[in-house]
């Protein structure tokens, strides 16, 4: 069984939304770990906005080595309901979410890696889905911004590993603790 394996940048009051300017000025030692984790997955499971960036983006990068090359390649699944077309090695997730990626974890392979895609990940983290949550956690706070976990139902997680990746930002690692989950109403 497939894994998700879900990867955000994060400001210390949780801010998810439009990492590229507030991350300015930081510089993570990031390199090794973004690469591991793209290595370790057979494919990219990313919502309809974080697809749309990547697609504009990736495709043309230029030196972006063996990086760049797996990008590319590595199949993607996209939570859309607008797009009709897809292009970049990409296919929309057919019906309803929950169902579509609970089939994808049940195929054999590598984890699904998410990248960003905060309203498709706040779906599969209510849907007990995630497997595992890497937060790059910037030693910032912005105050306002669409927060990874809104206010809501609370979820136990597990911290499994931390690292210090330099420039004031830590790695945290954490695994959903299941079981005690609170169910959302239908």
């Amino acid at each position: 069984m497939r894994k998700v394996i879900v990867t955000e940048f994060l400001t210390l009051d949780g801010v998810y939304e439009e990492a590229l300017p507030w991350r300015n000025g930081y510089h993570p030692d990031d390199g090794a770990f973004k690469r591991d984790e793209l290595f370790e997955s057979s494919a990219l499971l990313l919502g309809r906005v974080t697809y749309q960036g990547f697609a504009k983006y990736w495709p043309q990068a230029d030196d972006t080595g063996t990086f760049g090359e797996r990008m590319n390649s590595l199949p993607k699944f996209v939570a859309t309901t607008t797009l009709t077309t897809l292009e970049w090695n990409a296919t929309a997730l057919e019906g309803d979410v929950v169902s579509a990626v609970t089939a994808l974890k049940q195929q054999e392979g590598d984890n699904l890696l998410v990248y960003g895609s905060g309203t498709l990940v706040q779906t599969l983290l209510r849907a007990g889905l995630v497997d595992e949550l890497r937060l790059m956690v910037f030693p910032l706070i912005l105050g306002s911004g669409k927060r990874l976990f809104p206010d809501g139902e609370p979820l136990p997680l597990t911290l499994t590993a931390s690292r210090d990746l330099g420039s004031g930002v830590l790695l945290l690692t954490y695994e959903p603790v299941i079981g005690t989950r609170s169910e959302s109403p239908a």
